[in-house]
């Protein structure tokens, strides 16, 4: 998610700058090196997460962001960031509550509303997690990451025709994505496999 201050630190220009390139490493040591003269640096807190996030140490990332959040509980991309990390850590309770917070705060912003939807759906509202991602789908309809999510969720539901297009769209975007291929072939799998049930069942 962009940042929603206009005016940045220098330095975190230059951490994007490497979290872009994939230099995560070296993007934690510039925001760790503005800390050294700021401790109330929020977009530094927020930056260290996100490569955290990134480098999968989810333990470190969730220090930094609730940090970021003790800063400043009115930032967007703070709770947005860590309602990420919760649900990469399966707190869905924890991730939906900081992602609507995220949502309060930045109505309409289709990757808080793709990683809400998705909370949502593993917290048990299945039909408001699909209808949020729906949404973040309308906002941005070539997004792969929101056409892979809600198309899972779909194969979850066993609508595997919505789930095949939506994988199909992926794939006329991106045609090397991964995800969408295996994905793909999970839906072909699986509806092979239910209307064989299917039938086995109707001719009891």
């Amino acid at each position: 998610m962009h940042k929603e201050e206009t005016k940045l630190h220098p330095l975190i220009e230059e951490a994007d700058k490497m979290k872009g390139e994939g230099k995560h490493v070296e993007a934690i040591r510039i925001c760790e090196r503005i800390l050294l003269d700021d401790l109330s640096c929020v977009e530094a807190y927020e930056e260290i997460g996100d490569n955290y996030l990134s480098l999968r140490k989810y333990e470190n990332a969730e220090k930094a962001l609730s940090q970021a959040i003790k800063v400043n509980c009115e930032s967007a991309n703070a709770n947005y960031l860590l309602g990420f990390v919760y649900s990469c850590t399966g707190k869905w309770k924890e991730s939906v509550e900081l992602l609507e917070k995220a949502d309060a705060l930045y109505p309409n912003h289709p990757e808080i509303l793709r990683c809400m939807g998705w909370s949502m759906y593993h917290f048990g509202q299945g039909q408001r997690g699909i209808v949020l991602l729906e949404r973040a789908l309308f906002l941005a309809p070539n997004d792969p990451l929101i056409l892979n999510d809600i198309g899972v969720l779909y194969l979850n539901e066993k609508n595997f025709d919505k789930a095949a297009l939506l994988f199909k769209k992926t794939l006329q975007i991106d045609p090397e994505n991964q995800k969408a291929k295996e994905c793909l072939n999970a839906v072909r799998f699986f509806q092979r496999e239910y209307d064989k049930l299917k039938k086995e069942r109707d001719s009891l």
